[in-house]
């Protein structure tokens, strides 16, 4: 028996049934999450201030860079996942809890 035959004890229009019940929902195209934006934008914007240190155009102090980044990631992810949340909240109910 292959992982693809119906249980024995199913009959042939129940399985049907629930293969086009599953085969309705169509899949949706992963998003990307905000978590990994914000933190490839980190890593750019890392990879920008040590081009730009070393280039000598501007001295910076480590220390205020890395609390503007901070600051900056948090902001990012807090307004991501609120808009997130109100995007999953418009959806409409299906009844099902």
């Amino acid at each position: 028996m292959s992982s693809f035959d119906p249980a024995p004890d199913a009959s042939p229009s129940e399985s049907t049934t629930a293969a086009h019940q599953s085969g309705a929902d169509a899949p949706q195209q992963p998003s990307a999450r905000v978590g990994t934006i914000v933190w490839g934008l980190i890593v750019l914007a890392l990879a920008a201030i040590i081009i730009v240190a070393q280039l000598g155009v501007v001295t910076l102090n480590g220390t205020y860079v890395l609390i503007g980044l901070m600051i900056g990631a948090g902001a990012a992810l807090v307004v991501g996942g609120l808009l997130s949340a109100r995007k999953r909240d418009n959806e409409p109910t299906t009844g099902k809890s």
